[in-house]
């Protein structure tokens, strides 16, 4: 079994320990609901924002990595997230308050997780890039399962603003893991346009014309919407079935269950990329991504029924859900080309976590309008599920010429 370098597990573990306060609104929404009298459309909003604070920051700082060391982001950045964490604490009063120190919380985001992907590729190449790739990508899983886990443990212990001061340090630790164990690099500047090129075409456009490349961005923009707009609605979503059973509110630690089924999409999406690897990228994406979507416009409708049955399928959802997540990411990173990649990486995220700000809020729209009921609550996993499903579709039309399965 071939060994991981030491670089590669350090920005592992610093990517879990700053997601650390990631999850911690969704992990919480009931009560945060009930003291605040939130409406589905206010707490999706809240949960989107964070995305949105990401989207809007990354094309900036991800840029950057291809000009600058990615510690010059993703220091600054992750210590960013725990400052949000601890003004959250001190100052989330409702709505307009939680929202705006989410928006900030999302910005960290943007500067830790693919800044330190960068410093990843950009001293691994080959099979092994993958591979690690996969990994890092899963600690996002890893992280986000934690941060739910210890909103969870900690606020029946010691109240939700205690909590979230005692989640701000994770940032802190991460930072400090991140700054001794991962290496500086040198950057040359990316290459001038050569000799006949247009001066003045922008990069985007550039980036754009990477049709290999477009073809990950959109999947991946679909992924993200049925990604974070299940796991922000998961935690409200199995307390409002146990509600309708009396005796499983009491007697089961949702937030536990909700846990263990985000650290499920690490193996998940380890094994996809694998199984990428063997049978074709784009081939086996797009498998991943029919089942799901079949599973995601199913189990809003379960709703009211055995609460075993909606548990095992959150479970299956959480594992097909991430199936495509390390593979799509290898993908784009292969694709990239070597002067561009901080900024193919920035429009990936920036598309990526687009969508991720927009399911929450659809998602508690919905519920607004078609009601908490198995109905509604379908209606809106449905909306998940089939959108998803374009994934299919995208990587199907942007793809090279006799390569489908690239």
């Amino acid at each position: 079994m071939t060994r991981i370098p030491s670089f590669v597990a350090a920005l592992c573990l610093a990517e879990i320990l700053s997601l650390a306060g990631a999850m911690f609104f969704p992990a919480l929404q009931p009560v945060f609901e009930a003291q605040w009298q939130l409406s589905g459309t206010a707490a999706g909003w809240i949960n989107g924002v964070y995305f949105a604070g990401y989207a809007a920051a990354t094309p900036l700082l991800v840029g950057l990595t291809d000009r600058l060391d990615p510690r010059w982001i993703y220091l600054p950045s992750v210590l960013l997230a725990a400052v949000a964490m601890f003004l959250f604490a001190a100052l989330a009063h409702g709505l307009w308050s939680a929202a705006a120190l989410r928006l900030l919380a999302g910005i960290g985001l943007a500067g830790t997780y693919m800044p330190g992907l960068r410093a990843l590729s950009d001293k691994v190449a080959g099979p092994r890039q993958s591979r690690y790739v996969a990994f890092y990508t899963a600690s996002f899983s890893i992280g986000t399962a934690m941060s739910v886990c210890f909103a969870g443990a900690l606020m029946p212990a010691v109240g939700w603003r205690h909590a979230a001061w005692i989640l701000g340090l994770g940032p802190l630790a991460g930072a400090a893991v991140f700054a001794a164990f991962v290496p500086r690099r040198r950057f040359r500047p990316a290459a001038p346009p050569t000799r006949g090129a247009k001066m003045d075409r922008p990069l985007v456009k550039a980036v754009v014309s990477n049709r290999k490349a477009m073809g990950y961005v959109l999947a991946y923009a679909v992924h993200c919407w049925e990604l974070f707009g299940y796991r922000s609605w998961l935690v409200a979503f199995l307390v409002f079935c146990a509600g309708l059973q009396p005796g499983w509110s009491a007697s089961v630690n949702l937030q536990g269950v909700a846990t263990v089924i985000m650290l499920l999409g690490v193996p998940a999406s380890l094994l996809g990329n694998e199984g990428a690897m063997v049978l074709g990228r784009r081939r086996a994406i797009s498998g991943y991504m029919l089942v799901s979507g079949v599973v995601g416009a199913t189990i809003g409708f379960t709703a009211g029924r055995s609460m075993i049955l909606i548990i095992a399928l959150a479970f299956v959802y959480g594992i097909t859900v991430m199936l495509d997540s390390g593979a799509l990411t290898a993908g784009l990173v292969a694709s990239a080309e070597d002067d561009r990649r901080g900024a193919t990486m920035a429009l990936y995220s920036f598309c990526g976590f687009g969508m991720a700000f927009l399911a929450p809020l659809v998602f508690g729209i919905i519920l607004d309008v078609a009601g908490r009921s198995a109905t509604g609550w379908g209606l809106a996993f449905a909306a998940l599920g089939l959108t998803a499903m374009t994934g299919i579709l995208w990587l199907r039309l942007f793809r090279r010429p006799g390569k489908p399965t690239d």
